[in-house]
């Protein structure tokens, strides 16, 4: 166990990996995660993130395990590359296979290791593949509502905006979070859960039936959302709900014997 798991003032603020897209600006190659997750996880689930760089020599991810308790999958402007759920290659959008490779590596070694895990839109995608679910790779292609669009066209306060209401599962954790049985989120996204992964249940569904949320159910804290949490974390019960729950379920694990 390393010594960071053991100090009792680090596990008050634990580190937390959080792994980023690989992406090109012009020329260079960068390694990047958005603000708002880094804010959300600062202020609402009060730990300490830090960056997983998305590469595809990284072969053995025990050392990133190591050194944080927990992990968060965030979105990005990429998609899950379809090879990955028996869907057929090219894809047909923007895919990044640096970040697939680090980061079904990350969610496999978390799990194994009941490491607190949260996955937001891509990443929500990443964790039903990593336990062998599939996706759409397309949802509107596959007949679901327009309402989990994104349109570039407006301003990213427009895209973010609250966009539909998800059912909660009256046996989950988030209804019990926020005692209520539904919740409006704001979810934009390309693909979506064709089929749940083998030992993992619904959390929330869309009223098309696209799911929304799932959790991993032989796990302490596994659990998964399409919307984003990230940027209402400041004014939203539900979105306030998910980080702090996650936060304290990352101190739990770095206070572990």
């Amino acid at each position: 166990m390393s010594s960071f798991a053991t100090s009792p003032r680090k596990a008050d603020r634990p580190l937390v990996g959080v792994v980023c897209d690989r992406f090109f600006v012009g020329d260079h190659d960068l390694h990047s995660v958005k603000e708002s997750y880094r804010r959300a996880l600062n202020q609402a689930a009060s730990v300490t993130p830090v960056l997983i760089p998305a590469a595809e020599d990284i072969d053995d991810v025990a050392s990133y395990l190591d050194a944080v308790s927990g992990l968060l999958l965030p979105g990005g402007a990429s998609n899950v590359a379809p090879g990955l759920y028996g869907g057929e290659e090219p894809a047909a959008f923007l895919v990044d296979p640096a970040r697939d490779h680090v980061a079904m590596q990350l969610i496999r070694g978390a799990a194994s290791r009941g490491m607190p895990i949260l996955a937001i839109c891509r990443g929500f995608q990443e964790l039903n593949v990593a336990f062998g679910g599939t996706l759409h790779p397309n949802i509107y292609d596959a007949g679901h509502d327009t309402e989990h669009r994104e349109d570039p066209a407006e301003t990213m306060a427009e895209r973010y905006r609250y966009k539909h209401e998800v059912t909660l599962a009256p046996d989950g954790l988030l209804s019990e979070w926020i005692h209520a049985d539904t919740a409006i989120v704001n979810s934009l996204h390309t693909q979506g859960i064709r089929t749940l992964a083998p030992g993992c249940s619904i959390e929330a569904s869309h009223g098309d039936g696209l799911i929304e949320a799932i959790r991993r159910d032989d796990h302490p804290f596994a659990l998964g959302v399409q919307w984003h949490p990230e940027v209402t974390a400041e004014v939203d019960p539900l979105s306030q709900a998910l980080f702090a729950q996650f936060g304290e379920a990352c101190r739990r694990y770095a206070r572990r014997p």
